[in-house]
């Protein structure tokens, strides 16, 4: 800032530069003396300015000077600001801090002292150079900041991209009598020449057109710590009533840590080009939190806690834009198929968290999901989904589960299949909460499968042939009562209900959950995670009137009907994926089918 300030006042008076006009800034360790010092020579300070900014917690020496500049001068110099909030922080590490400072064009300098108990000296000096020189007493418990390597990893990491020099001074071994200067000890600095530690560039703030692919790719292994290739990189510049400039780069791969729930947006916010945070939840959704890159804008204000930033207005806005721009080249990109499904098969399970938490951007990110189903292997958009709909058909079917191939087999389907209705199948955990939480897609709701047994005779299937007698090939009416009565009476502790259904067209059974209740696998999902191990959903045995061994079940009585309930609801609870209550009673049970049947 202080270069950054004299740059701007030598464009009027160049004598203030006084023949030193290669502004830098140099950092000299002590380890005898126990000091760090940081230097510049930029404008420098006087005795009412070392009062003015160092004298009062969070005095902003920068935003005063802002204030004295008049019209569209102001956005002409890029100020961090706030030097009063970062130099009291010096006492975190150190317990005496001595600021030596001559002002641009004065003759005398001054030198101010303090220990941070709340005073305060300040005293002419001889011999300061023009601008600050900062030196810090380092306590006994901070002497790695003594270390040059400490400080080499400080500057790179939060002022890599400033626009000055920052120079290591030769930093002295330690060397004892006899020991060769080359003989480097682990962990040990060796003798070294004045070192510039950043590299004064950043590349966000060029233009595109000046930007190379191959340096986009090695910002990207720079800034997102990654060895794979950007999927997508975005660089774009904002500006109007808010003004930053944007670099986000979208991996290839998939981050170790991307379903921890502790793992925060890996986009760096820079404030002319000065590292803030790269742990703001506002910068970006936490469903965009695989995108990686730097923002930088001129317009957000460093308060004394970063962590208020998060409440900022300006970086409310600044999410909205990204949020958009990220949308949109999606959107483009989508329009690739094959390309697109790279992107979703490593990201879709997070950017479906969308569908859960962002309402307001609900309807574009059903645009961009994509979701297997029974039409096919690959990936389908709602869009396509909605042009095969079937006439009378009203509503998005979906399964929910834990794996595809067991979903595309499950009975649940059948009737669906038989029909030619495509069903979506989810096997995402953050599908059960998004499928119900209210979307509507193209006035279309969702409905689960297990919910849509009465929907089939409304739908007419593709290859249907006209309708026939839905009693063809059933159990009388009366024996199916009967049938049912028993059946809730034998299960009436495991199942809410027996009823039969439509749905099936090869199996004898299937589970389903009672209308309007909690999904079986969601239930199922709650409890091995430990969030209701006490929860009992209550199911219910739906039947296939028309399978031969519902039909013989009905000729059944006593012990033998009671054996062949329980063989059918464990059947039930197999295919769904849950465990058998009592595998002893069901090896029993099932042993005394076989014998029969083979003997």
């Amino acid at each position: 800032d202080a270069c950054d300030k004299l740059r701007y006042e030598a464009l009027t008076d160049e004598a203030l530069l006084d023949g030193d006009g290669d502004l830098r800034v140099r950092i000299d360790t002590d380890r005898e003396a126990r000091t760090v010092t940081v230097a510049d020579n930029g404008i420098g300070m006087n005795r009412d300015d070392l009062i003015a900014n160092l004298g009062t917690i969070a005095k902003s020496g920068t935003a005063d000077f802002l204030k004295s500049l008049s019209g569209d001068n102001a956005k002409d110099v890029k100020l961090i600001g706030q030097f009063g909030v970062g130099f009291y922080s010096s006492f975190m590490v150190a317990d005496k801090v001595e600021v030596f400072s001559r002002k641009a064009g004065e003759a005398h300098g001054w030198h101010w002292t303090s220990d941070g108990r709340g005073t305060f000296t300040v005293n002419e000096s001889t011999d300061v150079a023009r601008g600050t020189k900062i030196v810090l007493h380092i306590k006994n418990d901070a002497e790695e900041f003594l270390e040059a390597f400490r400080l080499r990893q400080i500057v790179k990491t939060y002022s890599d991209h400033i626009a000055v020099p920052v120079i290591l001074d030769p930093v002295p071994s330690d060397k004892k009598d006899g020991e060769k200067k080359d003989d480097k000890k682990e962990g040990e600095d060796q003798d070294t020449g004045p070192e510039t530690l950043n590299s004064a560039s950043a590349l966000w703030m060029r233009p595109k057109s000046e930007i190379t692919e191959e340096q986009y790719r090695e910002f990207y292994h720079h800034v997102g710590h990654g060895f794979d290739e950007p999927w997508h990189t975005l660089h774009f510049k904002a500006e109007g009533a808010i003004e930053y400039t944007a670099l986000l780069f979208v991996p290839s791969t998939k981050p170790f840590d991307l379903f921890h729930p502790e793992r925060k947006s890996n986009v760096k916010l820079y404030v002319n080009r000065v590292f803030i945070s790269d742990k703001l939840d506002g910068l970006l959704p936490r469903y965009l939190r695989f995108v990686r890159g730097v923002v930088d804008s001129s317009d957000l204000p460093l308060n004394v806690s970063r962590e208020m930033l998060q409440s900022n207005p300006v970086l409310r806005k600044i999410q909205s834009g990204l949020v958009k721009r990220l949308l949109k080249d999606f959107k483009d990109r989508a329009e690739n198929a094959d390309d697109y499904a790279k992107f979703w098969e490593v990201f879709g399970a997070v950017f479906k968290e969308g569908l859960y938490e962002d309402f307001e951007r609900r309807e574009d990110l059903l645009e961009l999901a994509r979701f297997k189903s029974t039409n096919g292997d690959g990936w389908t958009s709602l869009k396509d989904y909605a042009g095969r709909m079937k006439d009378g058909q009203d509503a998005i079917y979906f399964i929910t589960g834990d794996d595809l191939g067991m979903l595309r087999s499950s009975p649940q389907l059948e009737g669906f299949i038989a029909k030619g209705i495509e069903v979506l199948l989810l096997t995402d955990p953050i599908d059960e909460f998004w499928i119900t939480s209210g979307n509507v897609y193209d006035k279309k709701s969702f409905k689960s499968v297990l919910e849509a047994g009465d929907d089939l005779a409304k739908i007419k299937g593709g290859d249907e042939p006209e309708k026939k007698d839905d009693t063809a090939g059933a159990a009388s009416e009366q024996a199916l009562k009967d049938l049912i009565e028993s059946l809730k009476k034998t299960l009436e502790k495991a199942v809410a209900d027996v009823r039969t259904t439509d749905r099936l067209t090869g199996s004898p059974c299937v589970l389903a959950a009672e209308t309007g209740g909690m999904s079986l696998h969601l239930a199922r999902m709650l409890k091995q995670h430990g969030e209701a191990p006490e929860m009992n959903i209550r199911k219910v045995l739906e039947i296939n009137p028309k399978h031969p061994l519902i039909k013989r079940m009905t000729a059944l009585s006593g012990a033998a009907l009671d054996d062949a309930a329980h063989l059918l609801l464990d059947q039930a609870r197999i295919v769904e994926g849950e465990p058998v209550t009592d595998p002893a009673a069901f090896a029993k049970r099932l042993s005394a089918v076989l014998e029969k049947a083979l003997g």
